[in-house]
């Protein structure tokens, strides 16, 4: 038992000495429409942190970045951006010019510089993206891409490993942005630490049930799968309904008290296995849930939604979600249960865990207050 505490509070330390903050990924946002001429006009959003990191902004070196150092670096950004965005159609290359940075945007509560940018391309053919800034200084760097023709849009994302897109404007392509989107949500759910220590919360006492004031091994396992289908199903419906809605306009809530309001979750799904308020989680998972779905509407603001696919966009992420979510519970759950007769789960693994995970949601709680 106390090999097993030397453990635990070991991953501990290693996840306390590297500071995670869900859904904050180095991103940028192209979004840019093409004429019947092959004239093409649009905007890229480019983070000030990864500005710093490719042009160094920070002239002073106080590590504050302000608007005055984004003007003094207008040419050295404009160079950079020139080179590491190309287009071309038809094989030809593409004749773009970027503008002087005008404004900023703001992004889940950081600064993003936008950039004007024009040029003329061939008349017909496919057009081609080439995308190559960031990935040098941060392979996790991602593009989200919203390009069309006015009236087909179509939505990519370009990584490390995918770097350069064609696609023809003549003619949209609904597979390609359901398959896109569905993509999404399942690497969301992954990335999203916080999402998935509230499952994890939720899980460790699934295998058990309250009897004589402690937590013993549920026998049956039929009674165990029933017990996690109605969790998942809460989880699941309220998700949806409140990332539909906010995706939609319909809901409009502070992100910031969204991501305050999931970690608080967390926090409370964890202390109430190590000290029971609420066991009938179902109804504890559905309304979390409901805060849950907002924080995936979030990050599916920032993807951008194509304008004449909506419903098509938020139906293939919210199924990545549960793709994704499935996944997670396809392999821990075989694990709980295998585990669940032994004392080490109900007086080590299951407490502890629990523990660990309430320490990271007040960690949480704290940054986003």
């Amino acid at each position: 038992m106390s090999q097993w505490l030397k453990i635990c509070f070991v991953v501990l330390l290693l996840i306390l000495t590297h500071s995670v903050a869900a859904h904050q990924l180095s991103t940028s946002y192209i979004i840019a429409e093409m004429d019947d001429t092959g004239r093409i006009n649009g905007e890229w959003q480019l983070s000030l942190t990864d500005l710093e990191l490719a042009v160094g902004l920070d002239l002073n070196a106080n590590g504050e970045l302000t608007w005055g150092e984004v003007k003094n670096r207008q040419a050295e950004i404009a160079g950079y951006l020139a080179e590491h965005l190309l287009l071309s159609r038809d094989n030809l290359l593409c004749n773009l010019s970027f503008n002087a940075v005008e404004r900023l945007q703001d992004h889940a509560n950081e600064a993003f510089a936008v950039t004007d940018f024009s040029g003329q391309c061939a008349i017909s053919g496919p057009l081609t993206v080439k995308y190559k800034a960031i990935f040098a200084l941060d392979s996790s760097h991602e593009m989200l891409l919203n390009i069309g023709d006015g009236n087909n849009m179509h939505s990519f994302v370009l990584d490390d490993n995918t770097q350069e897109v064609t696609l023809d404007l003549k003619e949209g392509s609904w597979q390609t942005t359901f398959t896109q989107f569905v993509y999404q949500g399942m690497i969301h759910i992954w990335i999203g630490i916080d999402h998935i220590l509230f499952l994890l919360a939720l899980l460790l006492p699934a295998v058990l049930q309250r009897k004589d004031n402690q937590w013993q091994a549920i026998t049956s396992v039929k009674t165990i799968l029933t017990n996690t289908v109605w969790i998942i199903s809460a989880f699941t419906l309220a998700h949806s309904l409140t990332l539909t809605a906010t995706a939609l306009g319909w809901l409009t809530p502070s992100s910031r008290w969204v991501e305050l309001g999931i970690a608080i979750s967390v926090l409370f799904a964890a202390l109430n296995n190590i000290w029971p308020i609420v066991l009938r989680l179902a109804w504890l998972t559905f309304a979390f849930g409901l805060l849950h779905g907002m924080g995936f509407a979030g990050v599916l603001g920032e993807l951008g939604l194509p304008a004449d696919q909506q419903l098509l966009s938020i139906l293939a992420f919210n199924l990545g979600v549960e793709i994704g979510q499935l996944a997670i519970l396809a392999i821990l759950l075989p694990v709980l249960i295998l585990l669940r007769n032994t004392k080490l789960y109900s007086k080590g693994i299951m407490p502890v865990g629990s523990l660990l995970i309430a320490m990271m949601a007040v960690q949480w709680s704290i940054e986003r207050w």
